[in-house]
């Protein structure tokens, strides 16, 4: 038996859809970067992107996280991340007055 035969028997048993859903959240946590550079470069004081940059950054390790426990809820990460900086903006124009 050859090595090549011995590693494919390997990830023949593997799911597939855990993978899938995995490159799935990632793209969408990646997504979730464009806005948060653009929009809140415009409206968000210096202060304010540093803190939405750390809140992205720790929904990232999240996501790793919870990719390697239960990899069919990662696509949650990029949702509740999303939120959750959009609630930072919204309260940061209704409250603090930022502007663009």
């Amino acid at each position: 038996m050859s090595a090549h035969s011995t590693s494919s028997s390997r990830t023949r048993g593997r799911p597939i859809l855990p993978g899938i859903v995995i490159g799935v959240a990632v793209v969408m946590q990646l997504a979730v970067a464009v806005p948060l550079t653009v929009g809140m470069g415009l409206l968000a004081p210096a202060w304010a992107i540093m803190v939405g940059w750390a809140l992205w950054l720790v929904a990232a390790g999240t996501l790793v996280v919870t990719a390697r426990r239960r990899p069919l809820a990662t696509p949650l990460v990029p949702i509740t991340n999303a939120a959750v900086l959009f609630a930072f903006v919204t309260f940061g124009d209704a409250m603090l007055g930022w502007t663009a």
